[in-house]
């Protein structure tokens, strides 16, 4: 017990958590949960690893700049008392953007905060909540060991040109180029690979993290030598709220044209387009898929169509496909938009088995099928984990 972790995944009003153990060259969940409204009315929720499950109110914590740093203090004495009292040793962070700067997880310092923190505006929806985390554990328990690992890091495998926009060199210089997210998602599906497809794990698989943030990922040896989301996690697919790929021109037109300025525009692109933006209903695939409205089957057909169009390039990188993978809450769970993609992905030879997906998979393609298609759960709290225990010297793995 005294090699126990926490892992962080700080929003703007809640702190979602687990607290693993290692365990040989792994790490095994302990309890997971949630501390939300932790500005106004805060609540626990707690679940223990037999899956009991308990909520509890929680006093209100003084000070809006004090609030996250009590709510986390809380929470480290709190998970300390149920595992024992036997402390916790590091806590690690699900931190959106490391830049180029950062290929692999980090111990972070108020130096290195203040790095992370000139990346605000590549990931304004996550990093500032993310660094809030970090920066009130310095402030309340300088003592704790905190490492940030990266949604960018997986995708820094990728080959050169896959990074650049066609912009002139001082832009490039200036950090404007292409670094993709989803990473630890995406990096523990790469890791349970060879359990699903064996020998196939080295092949060409394209996985798709389908979600209120949405991307592909495409695999080579199961590292990332492509991926749909670039400067900020604004490109891509059709997501919850944002728009994906877009004309540049498009902006232009706002600014100009619509007299809108930088935060209106912003405001735009990550809160009212994507699914909600198009259905004008919900940004949530459940609601949109139990509808009877046509704008609500008009958001799902272009979330489909570009998905299936996108994956056709991210294949053409590949130079072919052999595995195709679902991920992540719609991923995982979605089975008319998984049917729907793979259809339209059949002229690469992928032979669904609608069988096989109501009951979701793993496996959702015939047996014999020139390509494979599959449901893989993504688990990024155990990566982060990993990378924690791995840091701070507590498994080799």
């Amino acid at each position: 017990m005294s090699s126990a972790v926490l892992v962080l995944n700080s929003g703007s009003s809640s702190v979602k958590f687990a607290l693993y153990r290692a365990a040989g060259a792994d790490a095994k969940q302990l309890f997971s949960g949630q501390i939300d409204n932790i500005e106004y009315l805060p609540q626990l929720s707690l679940r223990e690893a037999s899956g009991e499950t308990s909520e509890r109110k929680l006093k209100s914590f003084p000070g809006p700049g004090r609030t996250r740093a009590e709510a986390l203090s809380f929470l480290i004495d709190m998970l300390s008392q149920r595992a024992g009292g036997a402390g916790i040793l590091a806590a690690g962070h699900r931190v959106v953007h490391g830049g180029a700067k950062f290929r692999e997880p980090v111990l972070v310092d108020r130096d290195v905060l203040a790095v992370l923190e000139t990346f605000i505006p590549l990931a304004p929806l996550h990093q500032p909540h993310n660094l809030a985390a970090i920066r009130a554990l310095l402030d309340g328990a300088p003592g704790l060991p905190q490492i940030a690992c990266f949604d960018t890091a997986f995708h820094t495998t990728q080959p050169r040109l896959a990074t650049l926009y066609a912009l002139p060199r001082e832009l490039e210089e200036r950090g404007l180029r292409r670094y993709g997210f989803h990473g630890l998602s995406y990096e523990y599906i790469a890791s349970v690979l060879p359990d699903y497809l064996a020998d196939g794990a080295q092949g060409r698989v394209l996985v798709a993290h389908l979600g209120n943030g949405s991307s592909l990922c495409a695999m080579r040896e199961r590292r990332s030598i492509a991926t749909s989301m670039g400067f900020t996690a604004v490109e891509g697919l059709v997501m919850g709220t944002r728009p994906g790929s877009l004309d540049p021109g498009v902006l232009l037109y706002l600014l100009q044209e619509m007299r809108m300025d930088a935060a209106a525009v912003s405001d735009l692109l990550y809160h009212r387009c994507g699914l909600l933006g198009v259905s004008g209903i919900s940004h949530d695939m459940r609601v949109l898929l139990a509808s009877t409205e046509p704008r609500a089957a008009e958001a799902v057909d272009l979330y489909v169509y570009r998905a299936v169009t996108q994956a056709g390039g991210l294949v053409a990188a590949l130079d072919g496909l052999d595995a195709l993978v679902f991920t992540a809450g719609i991923g995982e769970h979605a089975a008319p938009v998984r049917e729907r993609i793979c259809r339209g992905l059949a002229w690469l030879g992928l032979e669904f088995d609608p069988a096989a997906n109501a009951r979701d998979g793993p496996r959702i393609s015939r047996e014999g099928s020139p390509v494979s298609a599959w449901v893989i759960p993504t688990n990024e709290e155990l990566m982060i984990a990993r990378h924690t225990l791995q840091v701070i010297g507590q498994t080799g793995s």
